[in-house]
């Protein structure tokens, strides 16, 4: 809601993750101050929570959640809309969230990371929208980024090829832009180039022998109801 600063839902997730017994995984990797990432309108991943930015009417937020429990990693993401926000901002939050479940979609066994990254472009595209380069979906596990690369673009039938257990990230990040991306002099906001809005969606999920099943989602939820509109 307005007025809430990004260091108040740092310190939310801290405590809330700490309590479940699991470690926040963005705090200190690689020098990451925080506990997780809060990225809102033009920055298109890896925002820093400060307790200067304050949440306004009209904001999209993306809240990137990373933890380690018994060892094991699990990454997630969602939108969130600040009261009010415009037509085109909604549009592109809901636009978003369809470009992941079209991605999970093909999650099977016989598919290939280009079937993923093909579904989401081509729907991304064919909405006026661009999807992000730079940053990638990846496999996740007893490290935070582990093999493979998963792009949020490309060709049927090209790249890895999917097998029962691969565990990774889909995490498309679409912009009403360019897709062209700036990283900021604090080494980690990373911002579309043009200053256009851009919104991300993410989920852990593992290719099992007839499907895919979403790590990230609550328990006892099917994946069809998790991927519902």
């Amino acid at each position: 809601m307005p007025g809430i600063t990004t260091e108040e839902i740092n310190t939310w997730v801290h405590e809330m993750t700490t309590a479940a017994g699991a470690i926040p995984a963005p705090l200190n990797y690689r020098g990451y101050p925080k506990s997780v990432c809060t990225s809102i309108n033009e920055v298109i991943c890896h925002g820093i929570p400060t307790p200067e930015r304050v949440l306004k009417e009209g904001d999209i937020i993306n809240i990137d959640v990373t933890s380690i429990l018994d060892g094991y990693y699990g990454d997630s993401s969602r939108m969130f809309l600040v009261g009010e926000v415009s037509d085109s901002a909604r549009k592109l939050v809901e636009a978003t969230r369809r470009a992941m479940v079209l991605g999970i979609e093909q999650v099977k066994p016989g598919n290939t990371m280009g079937d993923i990254g093909h579904a989401i472009q081509q729907y991304a595209e064919g909405l006026g929208y661009s999807v992000v380069r730079a940053f990638v979906g990846h496999g996740t596990g007893v490290q935070f980024h582990e093999a493979p690369d998963v792009p949020h673009y490309g060709e049927r039938g090209a790249g890895a090829p999917l097998v029962p257990n691969m565990i990774f990230t889909i995490e498309p990040m679409i912009n009403v832009g360019g897709f062209q991306a700036t990283v900021l002099e604090d080494g980690w906001t990373a911002v579309t180039s043009d200053g256009s809005l851009s919104a991300q969606w993410e989920h852990t999920v593992r290719v099992t022998e007839e499907g895919v099943e979403m790590m990230t989602a609550p328990p006892g939820l099917t994946v069809a109801e998790a991927l519902a509109d």
